[in-house]
This record gives structure tokens, C-alpha cells and sequence, in this order.
């Protein structure tokens, strides 16, 4: 009660920017929890989280792709592990298989 009505109103709109933050960090770095708890490990994952959405701003601007950064991250999310290239994940409708190439693995079900 003794700090003046605009002191109030700087500190509010401060801690509101704060929440705008978190906010986009929630939407956008896809962060849901901190992994760790110290000072230096939600560091580490909000900096990578960062790196990654900056490299596939990179990427959709060097291949001049349309889709938003927040698809682009869902269709890498799924596509991580398997070995198609990126645009072919993004049109599938381009994507052609390669049958004529052999497994580089045996096949458990082949009696």
C-alpha cells in the first residue's frame, strides 16, 4: 500500500510480458514441463528448443516452403527416424519408393 498507483502499474505490465513469454514458448518451442529443475537445465532446454526452431526457419526459408513453422515441426517430429527427404514428407504425393532397393536386414517372417 505505501509504493505509488505507477510503480503497481510497471511492475503488473513487466510481470505480463513474462507470461506473454511463456506463452510463446509454450505454442511455439513446444515446450509442455522442464525436465530438470535447476537454473541451468531449463536454460539448456529453452536454448535448444530455440536452436531448433531457428534452423527450421532456416530451412523453410532456404526451400521456400509454405506451410507454417508449426507444421513443419509436427511433420519432422514423425518423420525424424526414417530416411526420406524433407520436401517428400511434405508432398507425399511426390514421393516415389524405391522398391528395387533391398533390405539392408533379414526378414523374420521369411520361412
Amino acid at each position: 500500500m505505501t509504493l505509488p498507483a505507477l510503480t503497481i502499474c510497471a511492475l503488473y505490465k513487466s510481470r505480463w510480458q513474462v507470461e506473454l513469454f511463456f506463452k510463446w514458448i509454450k505454442q511455439h518451442l513446444r515446450i509442455k514441463r522442464f525436465y530438470g529443475t535447476s537454473e541451468n537445465a531449463v536454460k539448456t532446454q529453452i536454448w535448444i528448443a530455440v536452436s531448433v526452431y531457428v534452423l527450421v526457419a532456416i530451412v523453410r526459408k532456404r526451400l521456400r516452403l509454405e506451410a507454417s513453422l508449426y507444421t513443419l515441426l509436427q511433420v519432422i517430429s514423425v518423420t525424424v527416424f526414417e530416411k526420406i527427404p524433407l520436401q517428400s514428407a511434405l508432398f507425399p504425393e511426390t514421393y516415389q519408393c524405391d522398391k528395387a532397393m533391398e533390405p539392408n536386414q533379414l526378414n523374420l517372417f521369411a520361412f
